[in-house]
């Protein structure tokens, strides 16, 4: 058995492990890394980037369908879905391999294989061939993100009942697909199968697609959606499916009780995702869960002081660019620096990659005025936008929600194109406490889709002009 001695040892290298530890390398810190499959986790391997890629080729698929529009025909007969699968693996493999050499370049030593923590300081890693490494560290952050959760009676085969990596995986476009739950994950597969051909049918248990988010913005992607023939069941439960001759039978019940069946080819479940923090040791460690989450301080401590807990396995947003912060903030109390303790989620962005796309942060007007603020909102719409308009992205509205008494930005609710891009004026606007009157004074380029936020502060002043 071979052992190895470190400062740092961190276990899981997707976005919040290995941003931990090239942060803790530029802090002088010595740095071991364990991952037991592939550098940058589910985030580059089987989750945002292979499902951004998906969404750039499905982006160019209907862009070149209209350009019929100008008169142009296309013979798309010789599409084949197997090149978009393997494109989406290329940039992938391509941005994994860029994390191993960002850890050559930052001297962090990379262990593969399975980590166990035996005791506080010592962490047992079985390899790919049995083999087995002790790794000693003064201190250690887990960082072993989360899985798709199943619910019962829908239980993943990868066959007929697809996680969201089985669908990243798909190799064949099925002629119809179902889709168990409307969140960002969810509509971003309706909008990636629709794109190139498969009838898509979201069911959703909430009273809207993307419930987390402000429901005006829900309705611009709803509309958006019904217009492409994606069939919107909300309020809506799935109570089980048989397989037939024809495919999937999938029973579903209304709000009244009412009971229909629903057709598919294949059935994917995104209702969430499951913390990965059994089999890791934290039984050595008296370390107790809260369902599957990891209690933890203002800096990611966890109850002993020197494991840190980071990412999908804390209560915080499942969301890699959160993982990533919280690793950086966990890193700098190591290593003795100051850090603002946690992240503020009032200032954490929330993005839907659809097109049109959502993005927002902080409170809707509902939560504020929950909270105690005297809140109002303005709404600009896309269309108000020479850019907008130009390029056939008029659908859709920035919304800014704020105190009526300070004109402090308490959040901001974008449905439209590039919406992911333009939420961080606003963002930065909210960070900076700068008010509305700072954004609607600053000149914006002309045409742009920015200019759709400082119209939207330009109304919270009265003074909007394209509208």
């Amino acid at each position: 058995m071979s052992e190895i001695n470190t400062d740092l040892a961190i276990l899981g290298a997707g976005p919040g492990g290995y941003v931990a530890a090239i942060r803790a390398a530029q802090l002088g810190l010595k740095v071991t890394i364990i991952e037991k499959d592939k550098l940058g986790g589910v985030c580059l391997n089987i989750g945002c980037i292979p499902s951004k890629a998906l969404i750039h080729q499905a982006e160019v698929f209907r862009h070149a369908a209209e350009a019929e529009s100008l008169g142009i025909k296309l013979d798309m007969s010789g599409f084949d879905y197997s090149r978009v699968f393997k494109k989406s693996r290329s940039a992938a493999d391509r941005l994994s391999k860029g994390v191993g050499f960002l850890m050559k370049k930052n001297e962090i030593q990379v262990v593969n294989g399975t980590g166990t923590i035996l005791e506080p300081g010592l962490i047992e890693v079985a390899g790919p061939e049995d083999g087995k490494t002790h790794v000693k560290a003064k201190d250690i952050i887990i960082a072993t993100g989360s899985r798709p959760r199943s619910i019962p009676g829908f239980d993943f085969d990868e066959e007929d009942v697809l996680s969201s990596t089985g669908a990243l995986m798909l190799k064949e476009l099925p002629e119809r697909l179902a889709i168990l739950g409307a969140g960002a994950i969810g509509c971003e597969f309706a909008h990636i199968m629709s794109s190139f051909g498969t009838k898509v049918t979201l069911v959703e248990m909430l009273d809207q697609i993307l419930p987390t988010e402000d429901p005006d913005a829900a309705k611009v992607l709803a509309a958006d959606f019904k217009k492409r023939k994606i069939d919107i069941h909300v309020k809506t439960r799935a109570l089980g499916y048989k397989k037939t001759k024809e495919g999937l039978s999938i029973e579903l019940e209304d709000p009244e009780g009412n009971k229909n069946t629903l057709k598919a080819d294949k059935l994917l479940v995104v209702v969430g995702r499951v913390p990965n923090t059994g089999e890791i040791g934290l039984e050595n460690l008296a370390i107790t869960t809260e369902k599957g989450v990891i209690p933890v301080g203002d800096y990611y401590q966890t109850s002993l002081p020197h494991i840190y807990a980071i990412g999908d396995i804390v209560s915080t947003p499942l969301l890699a660019h959160v993982a990533s912060k919280e690793g950086e903030i966990a890193v700098e109390h190591i290593a003795g620096h100051s850090p603002a303790p946690r992240i503020n989620p009032d200032l954490i962005p929330s993005a839907v990659y659809t097109e049109p796309e959502i993005a927002s942060f902080g409170l809707t007007r509902e939560k504020a005025i929950m909270k105690g603020f005297s809140a109002a909102e303005a709404s600009f719409p896309y269309r108000g936008a020479g850019k907008a308009v130009a390029t056939d992205a008029a659908e859709g509205m920035v919304k800014i929600v704020y105190d009526t008494a300070s004109k402090e930005i308490l959040g901001a609710h974008i449905a439209g194109s590039r919406a992911t891009e333009i939420l961080h004026e606003v963002l930065l606007a909210k960070s900076s406490e700068l008010l509305p009157e700072d954004i609607a004074s600053m000149i914006h380029a002309h045409p742009t889709l920015s200019e759709t936020v400082m119209e939207s502060m330009k109304m919270i002043e009265g003074a909007a002009i394209h509208i």
